[in-house]
């Protein structure tokens, strides 16, 4: 069927593997097409089959799942990357969204959740371990009780909402109506403001403030 996800899945150890593509060939709107135990089989895979999505380990032979994904996006972009690792550190977690992975998500998950990672991923949605997500979010705000939002101007606010919404800066720019490179200077005053480091953090920090707006 057409409708069905098709993912791909990589991960150098097999049995572990197996478990990941068990779970997901349980679900009738996904198909796993391919397995690989290394990065670069991954992208050559990816490159042949376009798949919907890519679950990638990040420590494999080779190529890891960082410069793994850095290939995907450039050679075949429609494939999303979902990264499945046990890594906790929020270096690791930062630089495979730099990469352009959309999904990470530790092993020690339940199948349910690896599901519902792969949903949501596939809706355009960044998916975070939510543990993960909240630890990043209490350490980046831990030394700074002002609210950092309040020195943002009302366009700043608009692109970086565009932003946490998931959309590139060409995307926003044609959104509003404003050069590409217009955009990326706001995002500069944006990051400045914020006293944070990349997109990916404001964007975090911005749909923690929604949350808490919304109690």
């Amino acid at each position: 069927m057409s409708d069905k996800i098709r993912i791909i899945v990589a991960d150098d150890h097999p049995l572990f593997r197996e478990g990941v593509v068990k779970t997901l060939a349980r679900e009738a709107d996904i198909d796993v097409i391919a397995e690989a135990s290394g990065g670069e089989q991954a992208v050559e895979q990816a490159v042949d089959l376009l798949p919907d999505l890519a679950i990638l380990d990040l420590t494999m032979p080779g190529i890891g799942g960082i410069t793994a994904t850095i290939q995907m996006s450039e050679r075949c972009p429609a494939t999303t990357v979902l990264v499945l690792t046990v890594s906790e550190d929020s270096d690791d977690l930062l630089q495979a969204l730099k990469a352009g992975a959309r999904g990470y998500v530790l092993k020690g998950v339940s199948g349910r959740e690896l599901v519902q990672a792969v949903r949501s991923v596939i809706a355009g949605e960044v998916y975070i371990t939510p543990a993960l997500a909240a630890g990043i979010l209490s350490e980046m705000t831990r030394n700074d009780p002002a609210d950092p939002f309040k020195n943002l101007t009302d366009r700043e606010h608009e692109i970086l909402q565009l932003v946490a919404g998931g959309l590139t800066n060409r995307e926003i720019g044609a959104q509003l109506y404003i050069a590409e490179k217009t955009v990326k200077h706001y995002m500069t005053n944006v990051l400045q403001k914020l006293q944070v480091r990349s997109r990916v953090e404001a964007a975090l920090l911005a749909q923690r403030r929604d949350f808490e707006s919304r109690d």
